[in-house]
């Protein structure tokens, strides 16, 4: 099968310690298998430089740089000027990994919105998609993204919100990560989403070292597992897994700009 089959991993923190200090394996593995390329989501502006640097080695791998809101008390006001000057350093895939996240509380949401406000604008003048990281705050995340008129598209990485609110993305260009939850056996809202959307929409990833498959035997999640992302799709689906496997990999080359 895999002689027939590329796959994009949408989003993989390869600059994270549990896979960085095996980059080579992971990286010749994974394009053995067939991964064609991988998006690697910055959190942090002290992990952006290893991002560059991964991107700057494989040409497989695509940066996004970004601000996460699960991180806010590591963020400084000056890390969105950061962002902006980052820009003008070399090329890079999208804004991301950011957003709204209220799974737990929403006691800075103010902070949040704003800074996803700020991400969103620079996005616009850079003519770049964007990483969305949205627990518990899709309404509010597709209000905003209507209020500043945006139209750059991307990813809203391990969606898990309403069909509802899954159409509203598409509208807006936006393509829906689905990963390693998707393989759960109890994970019926994603199962349906997962059958019902659109192909077009659907975009593959795994989130390692997180976020790992119910298949997973090893200590954290690694890009190899996308493959058990797609096999839980195709079995979803009930599709080939060459349509599967083109159609969501066009999907992610498209979203992020990428020659194929």
């Amino acid at each position: 099968m895999t002689h027939k089959i590329s796959l994009f991993d949408t989003h993989c923190h390869l600059d994270f310690p549990e896979l960085i200090d095996k980059l080579d394996l992971y990286l010749s593995k994974s394009q053995e298998a067939g991964i064609s390329g991988i998006l690697i989501p910055g959190v942090k502006k002290d992990g952006w430089r290893a991002i560059r640097q991964i991107t700057a080695k494989y040409a497989m791998c695509h940066s996004a740089l970004g601000l996460h809101p699960l991180f806010m008390d590591d963020h400084k006001d000056s890390d969105l000027h950061d962002l902006e000057m980052a820009l003008s350093v070399g090329p890079i895939s999208a804004i991301g990994e950011f957003g709204l996240d209220y799974q737990k509380s929403k006691i800075n949401s103010i902070q949040q919105v704003k800074l996803a406000k700020a991400q969103i604008s620079i996005a616009i003048v850079a003519d770049l998609p964007v990483v969305l990281h949205v627990r518990k705050a899709h309404d509010e995340m597709i209000k905003i993204l209507n209020q500043l008129k945006f139209k750059g598209g991307g990813v809203v990485h391990a969606f898990n919100g309403s069909e509802h609110q899954a159409h509203k993305y598409i509208d807006m260009g936006m393509k829906l990560g689905f990963g390693g939850a998707m393989t759960f056996p109890r994970a019926a809202k994603l199962h349906r989403l997962a059958k019902n959307l659109p192909l077009e929409s659907i975009v593959l990833e795994t989130d390692a070292p997180d976020m790992a498959p119910a298949t997973c035997n090893l200590p954290h999640n690694t890009p190899l597992h996308l493959f058990d992302n797609f096999r839980s799709l195709i079995t979803l689906r009930n599709e080939s897994a060459v349509e599967i496997a083109a159609q969501t990999t066009m999907n992610a080359f498209e979203v992020f700009n990428i020659e194929l």
